[in-house]
């Protein structure tokens, strides 16, 4: 038999917690911001609240569905999804994770509960 080799290599420089969500979100599956054209429409289902959003471009989407930050659709900049802490996977969008955007009425950023499910509307 031949020698396994990891799908994503832990980084010497990282802690065992910081390497094992980095491989998490890659078994969890997601999706970049820059593999989507625009005008794609997603369902993103967290814990709490279930999003659409359709991606416009740079980072940019029109996004729906919570009824306090997004009850009608409106742009925001997706900063991309945390584990809950500071570590971000910038402009990505990952299952177990939160989504963090930026919403023009608020200073800081919206961060939702853990993602569930992501699909293509």
């Amino acid at each position: 038999m031949g020698e396994l080799v990891p799908i994503v290599k832990p980084h010497p420089n990282l802690s065992d917690l910081v390497n094992r969500n980095i491989v998490q979100s890659e078994i969890e599956g997601g999706v970049a911001l820059k593999d989507l054209r625009p005008e794609t429409e997603l369902v993103i289902r967290t814990e709490h609240s279930c999003y659409n959003l359709k991606i416009i471009g740079d980072g940019r989407v029109l996004i729906s569905g919570h009824p306090q930050y997004c009850p009608q659709p409106i742009l925001v900049k997706i900063e991309g999804s945390t584990w809950g802490g500071s570590m971000m996977k910038v402009r990505y969008i990952g299952r177990g994770m939160c989504l963090e955007f930026r919403h023009p009425d608020y200073r800081a950023p919206i961060i939702t509960s853990r993602i569930q499910t992501i699909q293509t509307a």
